[in-house]
């Protein structure tokens, strides 16, 4: 699962080198729709039909804002296009250990952060070990600039606390399909702090991208309603196997 992280915050640095935020961010919006397929296609994790109408309208307006891109580059798109596969396997893992090892999230933090930096620290120190150096000794203002590395390091530990938090009271699905609501938030400080150009078709698909969301919420909380007059069984309704963890240690317990 760190080697995993440690691909999924490389990747996204590297398409962020080539493609403004707003578009990284909308390319993102495909998780919720590999996280579902990756669970029905390695894990046999099965989905209501429902769930997977809902998510016709996130992958198409992902499509159309694509497409539309004014500022696009293969290689950005690429990379940010494996950072999806990269999450959505980071996701699929972090609720496995959530659910079924029965890890919390500052648990699941403490244990992947040092495999992490080791993964880390060796690549860092031959691909940039001399540009830091060099950094150090030319940077006109060290200390503020490591305060805002530090700072960043506070943000990233709170960040996946909060994910693995909301991972741990959902569903790895879930998460993702309510990550997708930063992606308006992305576009437009895109656009008003970098100035990045969004054309109407590339807004469009955004909003198209958002309803997809909207309507994946709508479906979760239908399909975990029990109809009325249903008695309680000890057995999970074929619609709720998707709320179940993909480890099935104890699953009679849960069930």
């Amino acid at each position: 699962m760190s080697f995993v992280f440690c691909i999924n915050i490389v990747l996204g640095n590297v398409s962020l080198r080539y493609i403004p935020v707003s578009f990284m961010q909308t390319i993102k919006s495909f998780t919720p729709a590999t996280t579902v397929i990756l669970q029905w296609l390695v894990w046999r994790k099965y989905f209501e039909w429902q769930i997977w109408a809902s998510l016709v309208p996130i992958v198409g307006g992902i499509l159309l804002t694509s497409i539309t891109e004014l500022s696009f580059n293969m290689f950005g798109f690429c990379a940010a296009l494996f950072g999806c596969l990269a999450t959505s396997t980071k996701t699929i893992l972090a609720e496995s250990l959530l659910h079924g090892y029965k890890f919390d999230s500052i648990n699941t933090v403490y244990y992947m952060a040092p495999f992490a930096t080791m993964i880390l620290a060796v690549p860092a120190l031959l691909l940039e070990g001399s540009g830091v150096m060099e950094w150090i000794q030319t940077c006109p203002s060290l200390f503020s600039s490591l305060v805002i590395i530090f700072g960043s390091g506070v943000l990233a530990f709170f960040l996946n606390f909060s994910i693995f938090y909301v991972i741990h009271s959902t569903t790895a699905v879930t998460f993702n399909v309510a990550g997708n609501l930063k992606v308006a938030v992305a576009v437009t400080c895109s656009w008003l702090i970098f100035r990045n150009p969004i054309s109407a078709l590339n807004a469009i698909g955004c909003g198209i991208t958002l309803c997809g969301c909207t309507f994946y919420g709508y479906i979760r909380h239908m399909l975990a309603q029990p109809p009325p007059g249903t008695p309680q069984t000890s057995r999970a309704p074929r619609g709720k196997m998707e709320l179940l963890p993909l480890v099935n240690e104890k699953l009679d317990d849960k069930v």
